[in-house]
């Protein structure tokens, strides 16, 4: 039986809202942050069952705990919040760069230790990555550094919060994603071609991946690739 909530860190939108979902409609109790607790609160009404809500910016990691204080028992944790940066070293954006580093190594560390009182031992941890941590494109200096902190982030802790897990998952290209699904014909067809399975990896993979190094006991340490074998092309 479920010893408690699935928190999803970044649930009003995109892939950790498709993951809220999953689990909302299967009976579990859920709880899903968003930057703005008025969205947040609409999302959780959207999404439904015992659904709630929690308006936090992760790139105000000071205010963190507090916002969490009220969340109980934690069975899974997903973190899954990202910002979209272009931000290239010839024209830098230091805030913007600030703000995606505090947001994705502070931010994600700081949720950690606000709800690490309330999991249980046998719980775990989810980390959204991406796979711009291997294949960079120009602009993506901030968000290559920040996914690829996120590979050694799970090493340490998978040291720290033992006996709980602690696996990330770098999803390519989701073609179903609200991110995705509106991109120029031409470009679909350009990342399909270099996809082996001929197809880009959809929302419902994502999200039965996740439910992997979620629930599956012996899955620790785990950087994993969702991507078609997009990796080895």
């Amino acid at each position: 039986m479920a010893s408690g909530s699935v928190v999803v860190v970044g649930g009003t939108r995109g892939l950790g809202r498709e993951l809220a979902q999953f689990y909302a409609d299967r009976g579990r109790d859920v709880v899903i942050t968003g930057r703005d607790a008025t969205g947040a609160a609409a999302c959780a009404a959207e999404i439904g069952g015992s659904t709630r809500c929690v308006g936090l910016d992760l790139a105000e990691p000071q205010t963190i705990a507090e916002r969490l204080a009220e969340v109980g028992d934690v069975e899974h944790l997903v973190l899954a919040a990202i910002e979209r940066d272009t931000n290239s070293v010839k024209e830098y954006d230091v805030a913007a760069a600030l703000r995606l580093v505090t947001l994705k190594i502070v931010g994600y560390t700081e949720v950690i230790h606000a709800l690490l009182p309330r999991m249980s031992e046998d719980a775990s941890v989810l980390i959204f990555g991406g796979l711009a941590r291997d294949r960079p494109y120009p602009g993506s200096t901030t968000v290559t550094t920040v996914n690829g902190a996120v590979t050694g982030l799970v090493r340490t802790l998978v040291i720290e919060l033992a006996p709980r897990r602690v696996n990330a998952l770098h999803p390519a290209i989701v073609g179903d994603s609200p991110q995705w699904r509106d991109m120029p014909q031409e470009r679909f067809d350009a990342l399909v071609a270099r996809t082996p399975t001929g197809r880009l990896v959809t929302m419902a993979e994502v999200v039965d991946a996740s439910r992997f190094l979620l629930e599956n006991g012996a899955m620790n340490g785990v950087n994993l690739p969702v991507d078609g074998g997009w990796l080895c092309m």
